[in-house]
Formats: structure tokens, sequence, C-alpha cells
């Protein structure tokens, strides 16, 4: 998970439109979940490259069964296809961004 995990990427207060800029460089789109406590999401996978972001509270993140605790400033690399959760565990609401890679579709043939 250490691979994965940068802590303090960002320097809070997380500045939303600095992340959204610096993913959109990185082939990334940028969205805001806004979570209450205890909010869980679980056993997700996606076809694309996933990024996530802490702005405000703390989450618990799961990927391929390794956990970490993440907090704000902190950003998550999700690789496509990687089963994982994202779970609030403050004690108040959490906010966090997620943006997701872009996906690149071959060709499935000749002319």
């Amino acid at each position: 998970m250490k691979e994965l995990l940068k802590t303090h990427k960002f320097t809070p207060p997380v500045d939303r439109a600095a992340v959204a800029a610096e993913w959109e460089a990185r082939g990334f789109s940028c969205d805001l979940f806004v979570d209450p406590p205890g909010q869980r999401w679980e056993d997700f996978s996606h076809a694309t490259d996933e990024l996530v972001a802490v702005v405000e509270g703390r989450l618990e993140m799961e990927i391929d069964g390794k956990v970490a605790i993440m907090e704000p400033g902190d950003e998550v690399f999700i690789p496509a296809r990687a089963v994982h959760s994202v779970r609030n565990i403050h004690q108040g609401t959490s906010r966090w961004l997620y943006g997701y890679g872009q996906v690149i579709v071959g060709c499935g043939g000749g002319i």
C-alpha cells in the first residue's frame, strides 16, 4: 500500500482547484464526495485507474486487502480493476476528491 499512498501530497487546507489542475495534467477527472460519519463504500472496482485525495476528515482506504488511514492532503492511486473500499472513520463529515483516468480504447482489428 505504501507504493500507492502519498501522505502529505497536498498542503491542508486542500485547494480543490489546485488538485483538479494537477490531476487534469495527469489525465484524471476530479469530483467531490461528501460523506457523513460511518459512510462505507465497499468492494468497488473500475476499468480505469482512480485517484483519491482527502480534503477534510479521515478515511480508511482498502485496496486489494491492504488498509491505510488517509488524512487531509493524502493521495492514493487505485489501479484499474483493483477491488477497493472507502470508509469514513471521522467523527464528522469527510470530504474527498476522486478522479478517473482516461480509458484508451484500441481498434479491434485491421482495415
